[in-house]
């Protein structure tokens, strides 16, 4: 049996990077598992290679703005539908941007924050009442270091990334307080080779850029995607059922100096 067995789990930001790596991972342990992204080609290119591996029907796709309250309405429907249920939602879907609290524009600061927070909110608000009627549930919220250390030049990532491990905490309290026994977690990774890493790698080429980052990192090295997957597949699972109002922080120690 696998870790999850017979979970149904949604994934944001699923066509690729880390919400490629937890949709199969979760698959590979036995759940049900849908992909959303704005995407969308790319969330049903991935589902496609999941129910390759592993059977047709463990996974579905749906292009997905997760900044659309009526799209993530629509979406959960859909989900539901297709899996027979929800029980595990992973918020991965984000974006980031580099500026200082002079630098950055005040539109780009409102958009960081629409796609990394007000998706959160939008996603469980909805999920939750879904999630309910499965017993034990959890929400994994991907947040990042930048959520824990702040930089001078990531003002509107380190304020997003900061709001999504307190709306964690706020969700599980309310979840804990209201019964269902669902669950609410944030993860905070470290530097990952994903597609994020794409422009400092066009800066500085790609083993370079590698090691520079890896440098800041007390282990001394980058992230992989399933690094992550790995902690997502922990919180998903009812390994963690005593597990909530947590973060869990991915990050090679760097957060421990």
């Amino acid at each position: 049996m696998g870790r999850v067995q017979g979970k149904m789990a949604l994934v944001t930001g699923g066509a690729q990077g880390l919400g490629e790596a937890i949709g199969k991972m979760l698959a590979k342990e036995g759940a049900k598992v849908t992909l959303t992204d704005v995407n969308g080609a790319g969330a049903e290119k991935v589902a496609a290679e999941i129910n390759a591996a592993h059977g047709a029907g463990t996974a579905f796709a749906f292009q997905h703005d997760v900044t659309d309250e009526a799209q993530w309405q629509d979406v959960l429907k859909a989900a539901h539908a297709a899996m027979g249920g929800l029980n595990v939602l992973v918020n991965n879907a984000g974006i980031g941007s580099l500026g200082s609290v002079e630098d950055e524009t005040y539109d780009m600061f409102k958009k960081v924050q629409t796609v990394d927070v007000d998706s959160i909110f939008l996603g469980c608000k909805y999920a939750i009442p879904l999630m309910r009627e499965h017993g034990l549930g959890s929400i994994v919220n991907i947040s990042s270091i930048a959520g824990i250390i702040a930089s001078g030049n990531y003002v509107a990532y380190n304020t997003a990334k900061a709001a999504v491990r307190h709306l964690s905490k706020s969700i599980a309290l309310h979840c804990a307080k209201t019964g269902g026994q669902i669950r609410s977690n944030s993860v905070h990774p470290v530097f990952i080779n994903t597609p994020i890493l794409d422009r400092t790698k066009e800066m500085f080429g790609e083993e370079k850029a590698l090691a520079k980052l890896g440098r800041q990192i007390p282990l001394g090295k980058v992230g992989e995607p399933d690094d992550i997957a790995y902690a997502v597949l922990y919180l998903a699972s009812d390994e963690s059922k005593l597990v909530t109002g947590a973060e869990l922080l991915v990050d090679g120690g760097i957060s421990a100096q």
